[in-house]
């Protein structure tokens, strides 16, 4: 992935377009490569502006990319926490 930096944006995504985004990542889950997946959005969007948001979730840590450059979902707070809780499974301090 490529990492972008504010001075060579020229679309900033909107909340809606993000969460699109989101959404049919979600859907698409390990399915599709970056472009593929950008294909197969609902709505047409400039592919700058999805490498944006590609380059978003990556950075917080809501999706990630395997071996074979599928795009994946992994950001489930509400199992986190369900895990965390638990006190038969350790962690260290």
């Amino acid at each position: 992935m490529e990492e972008t930096t504010l001075k060579g944006i020229l679309r900033f995504p909107r909340l809606d377009t993000v969460l699109m985004v989101e959404e049919a990542i979600k859907e698409y889950d390990g399915e599709f490569k970056k472009r593929s997946l950008w294909e197969h959005l609902p709505k047409k969007m400039m592919y700058q502006t999805f490498c944006v948001i590609i380059d978003y979730l990556l950075y917080s840590r809501k999706i990630s990319v395997d071996s074979e450059g599928k795009i994946g979902w992994i950001f489930y707070p509400e199992s986190a926490n369900r895990f965390y809780r638990r006190k038969d499974l350790g962690r260290r301090k």
